[in-house]
């Protein structure tokens, strides 16, 4: 018994090195794939020396997608919602650009409804964005805009900044998403260690094009786009539905130095602007009891081996 607890908590550690799996979503010639990667590692030490102080400590597992929402995403999910989310068009594997932080919240509730998950945001009937309330099933007084047994998000502040700059080997943050203290090699285009897509190139590239991986294996949080983060400008998620801006990182593709990808560097706009430089991704809050289930059966296959 006390080999087989040893061998759940090494497990458990092991969320965070764990292989990218996709989530698929609507159906016949609308389906699409959402693929995501494991950031574990729960409770990880903040940062100290980025912005915000001590960004980036998340005290639970979770999922975070590999890539930019793509426009081809949006399209399908707007052909069978009816979501009627605008975006601009460069190509259906570029990522949606021009998209508010409401439609980004409205594409992750539907992304929740439509796999019968409860929605992550609300909104009341004049499509007006509220918060979540004592009575509501899900209610989170820490976060009043996330409901609490949501599946599907948006990235917290936290939440984006591990995925981008925490290497859980090492147990330090890097400056920048690309796994170094250094800036990136600026490209319009590609997949090689250390790149990112920005130095005043013409337009965006293919979400899966956006340049080298994080340590965690998320890909574009460096250029390409700016990120929405679910969290507002106050970093406190339980005031005014008002609140009059949200986090934006990661830089886009026409930033000719590579200092707005730094971990200091966090900005942020009124959530219902639609900026052609802006888009977003997913985040992914697995149930504990899923974690747990993985977490056993990889345990399951080490015990056999061990025999």
């Amino acid at each position: 018994m006390k080999t087989t607890g040893t061998l759940i908590l090494f497990t458990l550690g092991l969320l965070s090195t764990a292989g990218a799996q996709a989530d698929i979503f609507g159906s016949g010639a609308n389906q699409f794939a959402i693929e995501f990667v494991t950031i574990g590692d729960p409770d990880n030490p903040g940062d100290t020396s980025g912005e915000p102080y001590r960004a980036g400590k998340v005290e639970y597992a979770y999922r975070i997608g590999t890539y930019e929402v793509s426009e081809d995403m949006i399209n399908k999910a707007n052909a069978l919602a009816g979501l009627d989310i605008s975006h601009d068009g460069r190509g259906a594997n570029k990522p949606a650009t021009s998209i508010s932080w409401f439609e980004a919240a409205r594409f992750v509730n539907w992304l929740n409804t439509s796999t019968g998950n409860v929605t992550a945001y609300k909104f009341d009937l004049n499509g007006d964005f509220q918060l979540w309330d004592p009575g509501d099933d899900g209610y989170d007084a820490a976060n009043r805009y996330r409901n609490s047994l949501a599946r599907y998000v948006l990235p917290s502040s936290d939440e984006w900044f591990k995925a981008a700059y925490y290497d859980p080997n090492e147990n330090l943050y890097f400056d920048f998403p690309t796994g170094s203290d250094s800036p990136p090699v600026p490209v319009a285009s590609g997949t090689s260690s250390g790149t990112a897509v920005y130095g005043g190139q013409m337009e965006p590239a293919d979400v899966t094009l956006a340049g080298g991986l994080s340590v965690y294996g998320t890909m574009g949080q460096g250029g390409n786009v700016w990120e929405w983060e679910e969290t507002n400008c106050y970093l406190i998620n339980d005031e005014n539905a008002g609140a009059p801006c949200r986090g934006l990182r990661g830089a886009n593709w026409d930033v000719t130095v590579a200092q707005p990808m730094n971990s200091l560097s966090r900005s942020y706009i009124a959530p219902d602007f639609e900026h052609g430089a802006n888009g977003f991704r997913v985040a992914s809050i697995p149930e504990p009891n899923t974690l747990l289930l993985g977490a056993l059966a990889t345990v399951g296959l080490l015990v056999r081996r061990r025999r």
